[in-house]
């Protein structure tokens, strides 16, 4: 069987990507696990992912948390705002397709957004929660 963990994140990873307000924000599909040195700004990263187990007497199943990262260099924090804003409209509450699982539920959690000590990167970042069930 097949990580939940790296199915869902195949998952969200698809879904980021095939988002045209996203790909507009970013000016391309600039979404990495591990982005290429010196990657052109602004740019999505996946970042902390946690899994657990949520499995219940009769049934199996997964709790994950999953940190998405915004990277941005224009002067305030205006684009990561807006960058976050759109990664909730398309992930918060939909239906994903994870290979070998079930989508139980997908919910922001939490965003914050900071400076980075360069003085010039803008960082934010995106908590969602998940649960999955093996198919």
């Amino acid at each position: 069987m097949s990580s939940p963990g790296l199915e869902l994140q195949k998952a969200i990873y698809q879904k980021l990507k095939a988002d045209a307000s996203l790909l507009s924000l970013l000016g391309g599909a600039k979404v990495y696990d591990d982005a290429p040195q010196r990657s052109e700004f602004p740019y999505i990263t996946f970042g902390r992912s946690i899994v657990r187990d949520w499995s219940t007497g009769s049934e199996s199943g997964h709790e994950h948390v999953v940190t998405l990262h915004v990277w941005s260099r224009v002067a305030g924090r205006r684009q990561v705002y807006a960058i976050m804003s759109a990664i909730e409209a398309a992930l918060h509450d939909q239906s994903l397709l994870i290979a070998g699982f079930t989508l139980v539920n997908l919910r922001h959690e939490n965003s914050d957004t900071r400076r980075e000590s360069d003085g010039e990167t803008y960082h934010g970042t995106v908590r969602y929660r998940a649960t999955t069930e093996p198919q």
